[in-house]
């Protein structure tokens, strides 16, 4: 270990008399910091229940763009104004504690290394480290209640000490990766909730319930006489309303949820894709739509693509008469199919990279992984990075470029799965119409996981019908918890996981600015990391680093791989020690 990363890690050196800081002013890039560069503010003390910690690593990330473009409009920021309150971006941060309050010296200590949970609930309210709470493009900072005490904790997660500062600052955009394939969906009715059961006029199907039903009240529309038995069998108000045309729908909704939705919705033999479309549109935040039928619907249901990426929405159903049989984990699965077809929709660009990566390294993942990017440099990258993981797991991985083939998107994936269609389509783009081209590449059995994110209100069509006749899956999140990082650690540390492979880009503190504007530009394949106490490091990609760097470049792993040791060599060469 050099004498410089020693002192680093260690401690062992002055604290400087000021601290860089990137703060944001309003919407737009040439708002953030003052004159293009970063501005000096002193370095404060901690007050008893705060930390003052050193940031040492910040990921950048595409939500960073979203904060720039809209400003003070941006949902986590409440319209407050910027010019007078400023925040900060950089929610993937790695940082090490400098001071600890005499409140918290319990729980902290000097030299502790620390990773953010950005994702921030106080009584029940959503704020973000990086958003609302200014965040780690910075030298220097106070950390106190706002993240120390949350809905769910302090929202710091110890890092293991074999963990580089650039992967431990990955570990947040890596825990959203892993949470895309974590149960989210709430897939039983809600105890106590609203419940509304929709059948057919004239229906005399003989359903049963297994399980039990507990919500306060039930909404019951033409439907048969043993829902009305199973009904009346619990404890809850009963309400019926029959005869509605769908166009009564929203009136019925506002009428008892006052427009907040019902909790859960029963469809009993759909027929009508229209209609099905009509009724989810008034399924509550984490919601579940239950579809029970034999029978196809007439089409495709057009249903809200952001609603199941930012509410949770859950669509469950069975093919049989008893109701019950739709819900659990156990009929709805969140995991790709083991030894199946994972499509991969925007391969390509950061997240996409973790996505397929995590598929070829995961020890039951998919044999055959199809990739799909509109660049082909792009492309180039995946099969340079993945094409050697993929052999060495025993794994098929296939590129394509829609924009360039003479076969269309439905026909190679078709084609490569011999006519029976993908297990898993994973779209990372946020992009209506690829959703909706991923679902008809999908088995009748598969899942679709959306995990990028369109506003709520983007509409789609889909072949909800699968849902019931073949338990197809449509799945997405938002966010992620401290246990989902502390699961890509966990798989780090067991070597099953490399976070490394994902950095494709450096830089220090003064090249903040350059290095948002370098995502907005995707400029270049993988995750860009600033190293906010480097100063005088320019923005270069990992190719770069032979020229420019060599020492460094000396320590990558394979195909360029970011190591421990190239940063150990990164900080040797370009930290000072203040004096």
């Amino acid at each position: 270990m050099g004498e410089k990363y020693q002192a680093y890690r260690s401690l062992n050196y002055p604290l400087p008399k000021q601290s860089l800081a990137w703060n944001l002013y309003d919407a737009e890039l040439e708002n953030m910091g003052k004159d293009g560069q970063p501005e000096a503010f002193s370095i404060p003390e901690p007050g008893d229940d705060q930390l003052l910690v050193r940031i040492d690593s910040v990921g950048v990330c595409f939500s960073d763009i979203k904060v720039l473009k809209q400003g003070s409009k941006h949902p986590k920021l409440y319209n407050r104004d910027l010019r007078i309150e400023p925040t900060r971006l950089g929610h993937e941060v790695s940082l090490t504690v400098i001071k600890v309050g005499k409140n918290l010296q319990g729980a902290y200590h000097s030299g502790q290394r620390l990773a953010v949970q950005p994702d921030i609930y106080q009584q029940g309210k959503s704020t973000a480290y990086g958003y609302t709470i200014p965040g780690g493009l910075i030298q220097y900072h106070l950390i106190g209640k706002e993240v120390l005490e949350t809905d769910a904790g302090a929202c710091l997660l110890p890092v293991a000490d074999d963990m580089g500062y650039a992967e431990s600052s990955l570990l947040e955009p890596w825990g959203c990766v892993m949470a895309a394939y974590t149960q989210r969906r709430r897939l039983s009715p809600k105890a106590g909730g609203m419940l509304w059961i929709v059948g057919q006029p004239g229906d005399t199907t003989e359903f049963t319930y297994s399980n039990g039903l507990a919500p306060a009240t039930i909404v019951l529309t033409d439907v048969p006489d043993s829902v009305k038995r199973i009904a009346a069998a619990t404890r809850a108000k009963i309400v019926e309303r029959n005869g509605l045309a769908v166009s009564q729908y929203e009136a019925l909704s506002q009428e008892l949820t006052n427009g907040a939705g019902f909790d859960d919705i029963i469809v009993l033999n759909p027929t009508s894709a229209s209609a099905v479309g009509e009724i989810a549109r008034f399924i509550a935040r984490r919601g579940t739509c239950n579809l029970v039928g034999t029978k196809p619907l007439d089409g495709l249901t057009r249903v809200d693509l952001g609603r199941l990426h930012y509410d949770y929405i859950a669509f469950v159903g069975t093919n049989g008469t008893d109701i019950a049989a739709a819900y659990g984990e156990a009929r709805n699965r969140c995991e790709l199919r083991a030894g199946g077809t994972t499509v991969f929709v925007g391969a390509g660009g950061p997240m996409g990279q973790m996505h397929v990566q995590r598929a070829l390294e995961k020890p039951d993942g998919p044999k055959l992984v199809i990739a799909t990017e509109i660049s082909d440099d792009r492309l180039q990258t995946l099969n340079d990075m993945f094409g050697p993981l993929a052999r060495q797991n025993n794994r098929t991985i296939l590129f394509f470029n829609p924009t360039n083939s003479k076969q269309s998107f439905h026909d190679f994936v078709m084609e490569a799965t011999h006519g029976q269609g993908a297990d898993d389509v994973v779209v990372s783009v946020p992009v209506a119409k690829l959703m909706e081209e991923g679902d008809t590449v999908m088995k009748p059995d598969g899942m679709l996981v959306l995990f990028a994110g369109v506003p709520n209100g983007t509409m789609g069509m889909v072949n909800l019908g699968n849902v019931y006749l073949s338990n197809a899956q449509y799945t997405g999140t938002s966010g992620l918890t401290i246990d989902d990082q502390a699961l890509v650690m966990d798989r780090r540390v067991a070597g099953t996981l490399s976070p490394g492979r994902s950095v494709a880009a450096i830089g220090g503190l003064e090249t903040a600015a350059e290095a948002i504007q370098s995502v907005m530009e995707s400029r270049y394949p993988g995750k860009v990391v600033v190293f906010p106490q480097l100063r005088g490091l320019p923005l270069m990609g990992l190719k770069e680093l032979k020229e420019r760097l060599p020492e460094v470049a000396a320590k990558l792993g394979p195909n360029l791989m970011w190591t421990n040791e190239a940063e150990e060599a990164l900080i040797e060469k370009l930290w000072q020690k203040p004096e």
